[in-house]
């Protein structure tokens, strides 16, 4: 897992005037929380910190005011206009060690057996317990030969050493359905739309 490197400064203006004159600023307003501590409110590098979200539940090392902190990203809101802008991140503390419930994005591989089937993702990310600075990435489950009516649950999936299930063994994860045969015209429609 990768561990991005942040400098976060503290901040004590809110308010949408305030976080806009810091978006202008290429910054991104953020909440720092967890541990039982009170949250801590900061500005985070716009780009950095978007580069930084490409990677599913990054571990971000924070530099705040010449104090290092290790957050995983917990909710992240994005403008709905400009996807590419961030608006506001939540970050929740972790420590080295500590477990965290997150959810891994699930990859599918694989051909599906002969025929016209659908492969659907029931679950896009798969909720699992994982040690803070050794989150997975993503996890890939085969679909090879699967047919129509087939499901992988989540007790299927193989998951990294020390990365737990945080949901139930039997919860369906992706699952094969029949395609459904386009209806042909009854009969007669044909000759009056060839006719109009």
């Amino acid at each position: 897992m990768s561990e991005v490197k942040l400098v976060a400064e503290t901040r004590t203006e809110f308010g949408k005037g305030a976080a806009r004159r810091i978006r202008r600023e290429d910054k991104v307003p953020g909440v720092l929380y967890g541990h039982g501590t009170d949250p801590v409110h900061v500005t985070l590098p716009g780009h950095d910190l978007l580069m930084a979200l490409r990677t599913p539940n990054v571990l971000i090392s924070l530099d705040i005011d010449g104090k290092s902190e290790l957050a995983i990203p917990k909710a992240v809101q994005r403008d709905v206009l400009r996807q590419g802008i961030l608006t506001h991140v939540d970050l929740l503390l972790v420590k080295r060690g500590e477990k965290v419930n997150v959810e891994i994005p699930v990859h599918a591989e694989g051909e599906l057996a002969p025929g016209a089937n659908l492969l659907e993702h029931v679950l896009n990310a798969l909720p699992v317990e994982a040690e803070a600075t050794h989150i997975p990435e993503s996890v890939t489950v085969s679909i090879a030969g699967l047919d129509a009516g087939d499901s992988v649950l989540a007790k299927d999936i193989t998951l990294p050493s020390g990365v737990s299930l945080a949901v139930e063994d039997d919860t369906v994860v992706l699952q094969i359905l029949a395609a459904q045969a386009e209806e042909a015209p009854a009969e007669g429609e044909g000759d009056e739309a060839a006719e109009a």
